[in-house]
């Protein structure tokens, strides 16, 4: 079964932003769904262990806000 999870990234404001962001969680995960959402300022992931996105987060450069709920 799949878990997703959503996380609110602060620092984000450019595409250039984005695709960092991408490829820092692709590296802990080549396969894995990875989603950004620039205007909202969020990242989905699924299957990937909250840690380990924020450590992803961390090392592109931008401030791990936690988790988003989505209703």
């Amino acid at each position: 079964m799949s878990t997703t999870q959503t996380y609110r990234v602060d620092g984000m404001t450019c595409e250039g932003c984005v695709r960092a962001l991408l490829g820092a969680i692709r590296k802990v995960e080549p396969a894995a769904f990875v989603q950004v959402d620039l205007p909202t300022g969020t990242v989905t992931v699924a299957d990937i262990a909250a840690d380990a996105v924020r450590a992803a987060v961390e090392r592109a450069g931008f401030d791990f806000g936690g988790t988003v709920e989505i209703p």
